[in-house]
């Protein structure tokens, strides 16, 4: 099953040295164990741009859908046998990249 592993961050700064380091470490474990699929950082909130196109016409909005102090800074998509390989990879994560994470399970239908 795929996990999404979500990094929230609450700073609009960019990870030190020894930070990126760390998620590298993890990021070829993840790849060596066979768990990864995909991951990548986000770009800083205010380079987001929101699109509501359920009415007439499409709706354009700079900035991020909801104004709050934490933001999605990043994710790792992850291949698990189930959600408790899935937490304890993202606990790893969480150690490696210094952030909170959310765990999510991608739908199966």
């Amino acid at each position: 099953m795929q996990y999404l592993i979500s990094v929230i961050h609450d700073k609009l700064d960019l990870a030190p040295s020894d930070e990126m380091a760390a998620i590298d470490v993890f990021n070829d474990r993840l790849q060596t164990e066979g768990h990864w699929v995909f991951a990548g950082g986000l770009g800083f909130p205010d380079t987001a741009t929101v699109i509501d196109n359920r009415g007439e016409d499409a709706v354009f909005t700079d900035g991020p859908f909801v104004e709050s102090k934490e933001y999605l800074a990043g994710f790792w998509i992850i291949e698990a046998p189930d959600l408790d390989v899935a937490l304890m990879l993202a606990t790893e994560g969480s150690k490696a990249c210094n952030r909170k994470v959310e765990v999510r399970p991608f739908l199966v239908e």
